[in-house]
């Protein structure tokens, strides 16, 4: 009961302060420009409660799945009907236009906002993230071994777009399960290109390669009594070497598992100086153990306001893309609709950032803040982008569409809405069977 409670309070959490800001956007733009706002409404349905200030009802209603704002007039296309000053329909095209997009424009900038917040509080992310892509291990048989790229390789680019980081490369792989990806790599002199066939894996199908980068094993606690702690090993310590051989993250617990009651010799760094210690693995059924919980080596960075900014805006701006190469992707079955996230999808990993802890869960709603916000301005019915595409062919043939062919956009509209909530619902489900859609479906 206690996890069905904390999943349903932080989808609400999450869901509540996107829909809040998104349809304040609308709301306070509305406002500025003189419209009449009769309903502000969190979800969808029958009114559930609330109450009226001035000409608005503000409520909550039946459906949680979004919200919205509706104006004086908003959705009538009666001909030559008479308009008050704070109708909708009665102001310019411009203020539509400003009204309609803000709902995005708040999500982005909210998403914005808190990137830029965590910035400058700080947190711990790893090194390898941000570093240039180069190969520093490769799972046997995984589809890099099999692709013939080997240690040092430099991955420069992955389907003619440039990879700059190993995070540039992780999203280019992840997002493409089962696909031939055509990489560009930097081997000594010279550059080839290799075809690669990824594989998918967990639950949500992503794509999967099997390289990794030179990521160093950082020590995170040592157990007391163990071989690490009497060997002189302790907890923020860096290890570059064993037996001097560089050791990186993926290979760190195999090396120490093959080797029990064998004296080995590690080259560490702490605080920055190289020492080296010799620690000997304690033979644990069949294999070594030395008592240690390891991590990727990672960094605090911390950012003054206007750098943090700066920083946040190239994050977003890199999920911006990443959401519309996925889109493209998902249209053209390169992208598999697991890696799709419904509401009881976004309800789980919400419990989950919760129970992480206040930066978590303020790193989440920046994800979906910014996907929201993103999403709505695709030209689809539903979506606030529906309405400003029809603002935009107004605009360029200065002539407003009849009412017979609104109605028919609304009703597609309508359409659509309830099919993607059907799907995304339907498709939470079925990513907990063994063969996905395929399950369910006959064909």
């Amino acid at each position: 009961m206690g996890t069905i409670f904390g999943t349903i309070l932080s989808f609400l959490i999450v869901f509540g302060i996107l829909v809040f800001i998104h349809e304040l956007g609308h709301f306070v733009m509305a406002k500025l420009v003189g419209i009449r706002v009769e309903v502000f409404s969190f979800g969808y349905g029958k009114r559930l409660f609330g109450f009226k200030k001035g000409h608005t009802d503000y409520r909550i209603s039946i459906l949680p799945m979004g919200g919205y704002v509706k104006f004086l007039g908003e959705g009538v296309f009666e001909p030559n009907r008479p308009m008050a000053p704070d109708d909708f329909a009665a102001k310019t095209r411009w203020q539509r236009f400003l009204v309609i997009v803000m709902g995005p424009v708040m999500n982005i900038v909210l998403a914005l906002l808190i990137v830029a917040g965590i910035n400058m509080v700080g947190v711990n992310s790893p090194v390898y993230q941000d570093q240039v892509p180069v190969i520093g291990w490769l799972e046997p048989g995984s589809p890099a071994a099999k692709a013939d790229l080997r240690i040092d390789d430099h991955i420069i680019s992955i389907n003619g777009r440039k990879t700059a980081t190993w995070t540039d490369v992780e999203m280019a792989v992840s997002t493409r399960p089962e696909s031939v990806l055509r990489l560009e790599i930097g081997r000594g002199d010279a550059v080839l290109r290799v075809p690669l066939t990824t594989e998918k894996r967990t639950k949500y199908d992503m794509g999967y390669a099997g390289f990794y980068g030179k990521v160093l094993t950082q020590v995170q606690m040592v157990t007391a009594g163990s071989p690490a702690e009497k060997g002189g090993l302790k907890a923020g310590d860096l290890i570059e070497k064993i037996d001097g051989e560089p050791i990186y993250f993926y290979k760190f617990i195999p090396t120490i598992e093959k080797n029990p009651d064998r004296e080995l010799t590690f080259e560490i760094r702490r605080d920055g100086a190289p020492m080296s210690l010799k620690i000997t693995p304690r033979k644990q059924g069949q294999v070594g153990k030395i008592g240690v919980l390891q991590a990727a080596q990672s960094i605090t960075r911390k950012y003054p306001f206007f750098a943090a900014l700066g920083q946040s805006i190239q994050e977003n701006k890199r999920l911006m893309f990443l959401i519309v190469d996925f889109l493209k992707n998902l249209v053209t079955g390169q992208a598999s609709t697991r890696q799709l996230g419904g509401p009881l999808e976004i309800a789980n990993f919400s419990y989950a950032a919760l129970r992480m802890g206040f930066l978590a869960l303020m790193s989440w709603i920046a994800v979906i803040s910014l996907q929201l916000g993103v999403l709505n301005l695709f030209p689809i019915p539903v979506f606030d982008g529906g309405q400003l595409f029809v603002l935009i062919i107004e605009s360029i043939f200065r002539r407003d569409l009849s009412p017979k062919a609104r109605n028919v956009w609304m009703q597609i509209g309508f359409v659509i809405f309830v099919a993607l909530i059907v799907f995304v619902i339907l498709n939470d489900f079925v990513k907990k069977l063994p063969n996905g859609w395929k399950s369910i479906l006959p064909f």
